[in-house]
Parts: C-alpha cells; sequence; structure tokens
C-alpha cells in the first residue's frame, strides 16, 4: 500500500505531460500562422509603399487591439475549460482569415495598398484581427502550465512555452519573406488559412485534464475588471511588476516600430528574412536555457538583470550601419526575451489563484499591449518626418557622427540608442522599490495551489486497483498540492490546511 501513492503521481503526470506537449504543438502550429501572416503583411506594406509610418501603424494597430481585447479573452479563459478556448481562437482566426482572401480575391492590390483608401485599412484590420485572437489562446496556456505542472517545474515549462514561440519567430521570419518574396501576398494568405485550419483539427484529438470551472459570483461581467483588480491586490507587489513590464513594453514599443524598417533598409526582403530566422533562434537558446536550469529561486531579481542587460544591447547594435553587428545584437536581445516573459508568468502562476489567474494575465496582457502602440503611434512619424531628416542634415551628422557613424537609417539609430539607456535605468531604480522586495517575499512563501483536474484527472490517479482505498477520491474532486507546512502569508487568504 505504501508504494502506491508514487505509481498514481507518476500516472498523473504522464497524462499531464501529454496533455501539455500536444497543447504545446498546437499552439506552435497556431502561433506559426498568425505571425507568418502578420510578418507577411508587414513586409509586403512597407516593400510596396516605402512607408516607416504605415508599418508602424500595423504593429500599433495590433498592439491595440490586444488591448482592447485581452481583459474579455481573461474572463473567458476563467469561465470556460481551456480546451474549449484554444477552439474557439482556432475558429475565429481561420474564419477572419478566410474573410481576407476573399477581400484579397475582389479587389486589386492597388486598392489593398492605397494607404488614403477604406481597403488597406479594412484588409489589414481583418488580418489583424484573426492574429489578435490568438491572444486568446496564449492567456490560456499560461493558465495551462499552472494546471498541468507541478510548482517547481513551472518556470522550465515557461522556458518550454519561449522556446516554441522562438521557433515560431525562427519560422515566420524565414518563410513570410519569402512567401512575399516568390507566392505573393494571395498564396500567403492561401496557406495561412489551410494552416489554421489544421490546428483546429488537432485540437479535435487534445485531452485536457480539467475541471469544469466554478461561475465566480462576483464576477457579473464580461471584463470582470473589479475581480482582476481584486486579484492584483492579494499579491502585494503584483501590480508594480505589471508597471514595469508595461514600461519596459513602452520602450519595447520603439524596437517594434523601427526594426524592420531598419532591416529593410540593409537587406532585401528574402535576406532580411533569413536574417531575422538567425535572430531568432535567440529565443530558442534563452528558452532552452530557462527550460534547463529554470530562473533561480527569485525570478523577479533574474527579470531585472536580464531587461538591464537587453537595455544595453538595445542601445549599441545600431551604433553602426554594419549589418553584422545588428544581426548578432538582435540575436542577443531576442535570448533575453524568453527569461523576461518567464519571470512574470512564473510569478503570476505562483501568487494568484488558479481560477483568477486568466483575468490577471488578460490585465497584464492589456496594459503591456496598450504600452507599445502609444510608442509606436508616436515614434513612427516622428522617425520619419523628424529624427530620420535632421540626422540627413550636415548639422546632424556632425552633432552625432562621432557616435552613430554614417549612414542611411541613422536617425533610426539614435531613437533606440536613447530607448535602451532608458530602460536600464528603470531596472537599476526597480531594485531599490518597497515593491521589489514584497513580491521577492510573497514568492517564496506563497503556499501551493489546490487544482481540480476533473474527471480525467481522477481517472488518471485511479486507475490502479492496488491503489488502495486510502488513496481514491471520487471523479471531479481536486487534487490538493500543498507545501509542507506553508507559512501564513501577509495579504493572501489563509489556505485550507
Amino acid at each position: 500500500m505504501s508504494d502506491a501513492r508514487p505509481t498514481l503521481d507518476g500516472m498523473e503526470r504522464t497524462a499531464a505531460t501529454r496533455a501539455f506537449a500536444n497543447v504545446l504543438v498546437n499552439t506552435l502550429i497556431a502561433n506559426v500562422t498568425t505571425s507568418f501572416l502578420w510578418f507577411a503583411l508587414t513586409f509586403w506594406v512597407y516593400i510596396e509603399t516605402q512607408s516607416v509610418l504605415a508599418t508602424g501603424i500595423i504593429g500599433g494597430a495590433y498592439m491595440l487591439f490586444v488591448a482592447f481585447f485581452a481583459m474579455a479573452f481573461g474572463t473567458i479563459v476563467d469561465r470556460n475549460r481551456k480546451h474549449t478556448v484554444m477552439v474557439i481562437s482556432s475558429v475565429i482566426s481561420a474564419v477572419a482569415f478566410l474573410v481576407a482572401g476573399l477581400l484579397y480575391l475582389w479587389q486589386p492590390e492597388a486598392a489593398l495598398l492605397d494607404l488614403g483608401g477604406p481597403w488597406f485599412w479594412l484588409f489589414s484590420g481583418i488580418i489583424l484581427f484573426g492574429g489578435v485572437i490568438e491572444q486568446l489562446r496564449n492567456i490560456a496556456l499560461s493558465t495551462t502550465v499552472t494546471l498541468l505542472i507541478p510548482e517547481e517545474k513551472r518556470a522550465n515549462a515557461n522556458g518550454l512555452v519561449g522556446t516554441v514561440q522562438g521557433i515560431a519567430f525562427l519560422v515566420t521570419s524565414v518563410f513570410s519573406g519569402l512567401s512575399i518574396g516568390f507566392l505573393g501576398m494571395g498564396w500567403t494568405l492561401a496557406i495561412a488559412i489551410a494552416a489554421m485550419a489544421l490546428t483546429f483539427v488537432h485540437l479535435l484529438f487534445v485531452r485536457i485534464p480539467e475541471g469544469t470551472p466554478e461561475p465566480d459570483p462576483d464576477a457579473s461581467s464580461a471584463l470582470d475588471f473589479r475581480g482582476s483588480v481584486q486579484a492584483i491586490r492579494l499579491a502585494p507587489g503584483l501590480f508594480a511588476l505589471i508597471i514595469f513590464s508595461t514600461f519596459n513594453n513602452l520602450i519595447g514599443g520603439v524596437y517594434m516600430a523601427l526594426m524592420d524598417p531598419y532591416g529593410l533598409t540593409l537587406f532585401d526582403a528574402q535576406t532580411w528574412g533569413f536574417a531575422l530566422a538567425f535572430a531568432s533562434t535567440g529565443f530558442l537558446i534563452g528558452g532552452g536555457l530557462v527550460a534547463k536550469f529554470g530562473l533561480g529561486p527569485r525570478p523577479m531579481r533574474t527579470m531585472l538583470l536580464v531587461v538591464i542587460a537587453m537595455g544595453l544591447l538595445g542601445s549599441v547594435f545600431m551604433l553602426r550601419e554594419w549589418w553584422p553587428l545588428y544581426v548578432i545584437g538582435m540575436w542577443a536581445y531576442m535570448a533575453l526575451v524568453p527569461p523576461v516573459e518567464a519571470a512574470e508568468q512564473t510569478v503570476i502562476q505562483k501568487v494568484v489563484p488558479f481560477e483568477r489567474q486568466g483575468r490577471v494575465f488578460g490585465v497584464a496582457a492589456a496594459m503591456e499591449a496598450a504600452a507599445a502602440p502609444i510608442t509606436a503611434f508616436m515614434i513612427a512619424p516622428i522617425a520619419e518626418f523628424l529624427i530620420i531628416p535632421y540626422m540627413n542634415t550636415a548639422e546632424g551628422q556632425r552633432q552625432w557622427g562621432w557616435l552613430l557613424g554614417e549612414g542611411e537609417a541613422r536617425g533610426i539609430a539614435l531613437i533606440c540608442l536613447f530607448a535602451g539607456l532608458i530602460m536600464v535605468v528603470a531596472a537599476t531604480l526597480a531594485f531599490f522599490t518597497r515593491s521589489y522586495r514584497k513580491l521577492t517575499e510573497l514568492y517564496a512563501e506563497a503556499p501551493e495551489q489546490e487544482i481540480d483536474h476533473g474527471e480525467e484527472g481522477a481517472q488518471a490517479s485511479g486507475g490502479s486497483a492496488d491503489a488502495g482505498a486510502d488513496h481514491e477520491r471520487p471523479a471531479g474532486v481536486a487534487e490538493t498540492r500543498h507545501a509542507d507546512a506553508p507559512p501564513v502569508v501577509p495579504g493572501m487568504p489563509p489556505e485550507s490546511r
């Protein structure tokens, strides 16, 4: 009898690991598809119009859509089974891409590329909406890590999530450029529609052991902003973490708006796609290192140190218009992205109750996404009409040439230099805040949560005849995972012992 529990734990973990692996594969296909089409749209528009403003607006609009929908997405994730949420995401994205494809067949390319006409904005908006729905799946994936992975391995699992995102970025970086360069926008849309349909078919064969979520009596609206705020307030310092990540995205919006135009001044579309593909292997390295080694006992400290390194890199990899410096700098910068994202997810997964994590991830995604379009919408016109023309004058070259050298895109380099330095200062100051100390303490002391795995989880744990009555529990009853003698944490309700 005494040996039965390890066997059951092994069965439970095998089912959970298999489910998590299937979810990761499905997310990989979906992320590849939506990123593929979004990158392709950006390349296509810039190549045909040569407008930094247009690419900045496309990138900013994507993040604005995410900000607008993310809070509702979080509520949807908390109120429904994660498998259902992922199916909804696949269906809506596939339909959106199909509508964009029909619009492409209906209207000539000249009309779709006319920035002053309605068809450009409608066509781009439909594609971006289909891509934004992918955020619904990503929020569900973050809560699925809590559902399926033991607390001590969640940082590693979040590293795998970062690796999957890196693979998606690598694949799309290559194939978006190649697809636009050799096939055109029409065939690119056809590929995206077929791939998104594939994610739906694959989801039909995926099973996630999860109980039906209990309705939250305090959640009266689709947004449930109040419930999200309450969950954040229960974890001292968590709001400050979200604010810091929002500020980090504010600076990141500079790179989002300017990275493609800068790269396309150094390469043609096909070569730029390969350059991005190489740089995106940094995602794989960064995510793989987190998956292997985790984030250490203080993920907040790890995150701030990594952000400082990102700021330093972002300030120097455009100091000269030399493609090896730019590509290697992007590679190193992207290698640092997964640890930052994994740190935030790991903290939220531990200090926020599982039944409210979707809403908290939704609030975080909304606030962080809202920051990037603000920067993109501001920096794109400033770069195109002020900084870039100024740096092309004799005065600008004389004032900054000693630092930035010569080249066609020195205005972009100047903007990114100051953006990186601001990031370094902000992350350094965060070490000295009270919120940093409180959240670090809360993470170290927070007890393990209760997780309901539903009938499938109960069957996985109760399928052995040798388990004995002492270890049986009815189907649908929550498995309770608690740390030994969990301490009472100030600011959090006591867990049942």
